[in-house]
């Protein structure tokens, strides 16, 4: 493809630019309903500025997924569920696996076909089929601590009380105090708690499968690793429960979570 601009002949680079190919990190919103509103509704109760989580993206892009959804189910107005997800400081860039009808109405409103190769995490509260739970803890977190953009390891050395909330965008965590009942920890990539952990935690929040959750006392409200969660209305096992773990995705593709004691 040629470019031509002012003082440039058609065939040469301008020197003000270059076009390149770029491979950007995304999240995906993968549908399990055709109705747009009732999906923007769940979306706006999880990470609108009232919601549960509302802090949760920063004007991150996102990938529209229709692939869970029958190609004949008839595909509704998407227009509310995009206005959703930029109040939830999202910015619906593509959509993948949609109908011929959803594709249309897709480009209708200015969204593009993510190419087959753009890696699609795992939506945030999907859960293993075998650790199926009813209820899901519904506390809404008021206070964001602090919060580091860009890669390294964010160090958090007070104790972590009721309400607060940790958010290591990009990076590890490490926690060298108590994370109490009520406070929630969450990572991009691994999260390590040199202290007892009583509250949440979620390592691999954007879709890392490969992080995990180190604690030497592991006695938590819920553990999430890429959107696999287990709370603790399913009690842990003796040998990890309020010793020395480490939580993991399973090898074997089944997404279930691995809990197992630390070899010390």
């Amino acid at each position: 493809m040629s470019v031509s601009s002012a003082g440039h002949h058609a065939g040469q680079v301008p020197a003000s630019f270059e076009i390149k190919s770029a491979q950007l990190p995304l999240v995906a919103l993968l549908l399990k309903v055709s109705d747009m509103a009732v999906v923007a509704v769940d979306v706006l109760k999880k990470f609108g500025p009232d919601g549960e989580s509302p802090d949760f993206f920063d004007h991150d892009a996102l990938v529209i997924d229709f692939s869970h959804l029958d190609a004949q189910t008839p595909v509704f107005d998407l227009v509310p569920l995009l206005k959703v997800l930029r109040v939830c400081s999202l910015v619906p860039v593509a959509v993948r696996g949609a109908s011929a009808e959803a594709m249309a109405a897709a480009l209708a409103v200015g969204l593009v076909e993510a190419p087959a190769e753009v890696h699609r995490p795992r939506a945030v509260a999907e859960v293993s089929e075998s650790a199926v739970v009813h209820e899901t803890v519904r506390e809404v977190i008021h206070e964001v601590v602090r919060e580091v953009q860009g890669p390294g390891t964010m160090v958090v050395d007070k104790p972590l009380r009721s309400g607060q909330k940790i958010y290591a965008r990009g990076c590890d965590l490490v926690v060298l105090a108590m994370v109490n009942q009520g406070a929630e920890v969450v990572a991009d990539g691994n999260i390590h708690v040199y202290a007892p952990l009583r509250g949440k935690a979620m390592a691999g929040a954007r879709g890392n499968t490969n992080a995990r959750i180190f604690s030497l006392c592991l006695e938590p409200e819920l553990v999430s690793i890429a959107g696999v969660y287990r709370t603790s209305e399913i009690a842990l096992a003796p040998d990890v429960q309020g010793k020395a773990a480490q939580v993991r995705l399973s090898d074997d593709g089944q997404e279930k979570l691995i809990i197992e004691a630390l070899n010390g």
